[in-house]
C-alpha cells in the first residue's frame, strides 16, 4: 500500500484555453501530454479557463476547459496556444494575462504553441530569452526582448517555445523527454504513430509566401489590436 504522507505530489500540466484559439495548437500537445498523464508517472493534464463553458476556436468545434484559473493556480508545466485576431485580441486581456505570470511564476516549464508566444510576450515572460513562434509572426518578439530563433521549438531554460500550429506536437513530445525521459516520450510517438510524410513534402522556408502572408498578418494586428493603441503603435508594420 502507498504511504500517503510520502508519495510524490502529482505534477499538473495545464493549457490555457481563451475564445478564438487554433484548435490544433492545444489539441495536439493535450493528445501528446495526455499520454503522459495516462501513463502513471505523476502527471495529470488538464484545460484551464476564466469560466467553465464552450468557446469558439478558428473551426467549427468548440472547447470547454476542464478547470478554471483558480482551480489550478501553480501548474507544474503551463501550455499557451496561439491563433489569429483572437490571439492578438487576447494581448490586452489583464485577467489572462496575471494568470500566465502567476502560473508561470512556480512553473518548471512555460510552453506556447504558434502566436501564444505573442501572449508569453504580453506577460512579460520573453524578455531577455530566445524565442520561436509562427513564421509570419517571428519579428515580433523582438518587441517583447526576446531574440527570434527560426526553428521547430527553442528551448531557454523554463521557458519552450514552438513554430506554427503542427510544431507543438514536436515540442510536446521535447516536453515529455524533459519530464519523463526519452523512452517515454519515443513510446508515445509510436502510440499517436506521429512520423510526418506530408505528400507535398518538406517545406522550403527560403520560398515561404511572404508576400502572400503580410497583408494578412497586417489585417489580423490591426484588428486584433484596434482597442489598444500601444500594442498597435509597437508591433503593426513589424511583422
Amino acid at each position: 500500500m502507498t504511504d500517503i504522507a510520502t508519495a510524490a505530489p502529482v505534477r499538473t500540466i495545464a493549457f490555457v484555453l481563451y475564445p478564438g484559439i487554433t484548435a490544433l495548437d492545444l489539441v495536439g500537445p493535450l493528445q501528446v501530454l495526455s499520454a503522459l498523464g495516462q501513463a502513471g508517472l505523476g502527471h495529470e493534464v488538464v484545460v484551464v479557463a476564466d469560466r467553465l463553458e464552450p468557446m469558439g476556436t478558428d473551426t467549427p468545434l468548440a472547447l470547454t476547459a476542464s478547470h478554471t484559473f483558480a482551480d489550478v493556480p501553480s501548474p507544474h508545466a503551463l501550455v499557451v496556444p496561439g491563433g489569429d485576431v483572437a490571439t492578438i485580441r487576447a494581448m490586452t486581456d489583464e485577467r489572462l494575462l496575471a494568470y500566465l505570470r502567476g502560473a508561470s511564476a512556480g512553473a518548471e516549464i512555460t510552453a506556447s504553441v504558434c502566436t501564444g508566444a505573442l501572449l508569453l510576450g504580453a506577460a512579460g515572460l520573453l524578455a531577455g530569452r530566445r524565442a520561436t513562434t509562427h513564421w509570419m509572426y517571428r519579428n515580433l518578439l523582438g518587441e517583447f526582448g526576446a531574440t527570434p530563433v527560426a526553428r521547430r521549438w527553442v528551448e531557454d531554460g523554463p521557458v519552450v517555445t514552438a513554430a506554427g500550429v503542427s510544431a507543438g506536437i514536436d515540442m510536446a513530445l521535447r516536453l515529455v523527454s524533459r519530464m519523463a525521459g526519452e523512452e517515454i516520450a519515443r513510446t508515445i510517438r509510436y502510440g499517436i504513430e506521429y512520423d510526418p510524410e506530408p505528400p507535398l513534402g518538406p517545406l522550403d522556408w527560403d520560398a515561404a509566401p511572404r508576400a502572400t502572408f503580410a497583408p494578412m498578418v497586417e489585417a489580423i494586428l490591426r484588428d486584433g489590436l484596434a482597442d489598444s493603441p500601444q500594442w498597435s503603435a509597437r508591433l503593426v508594420g513589424r511583422a
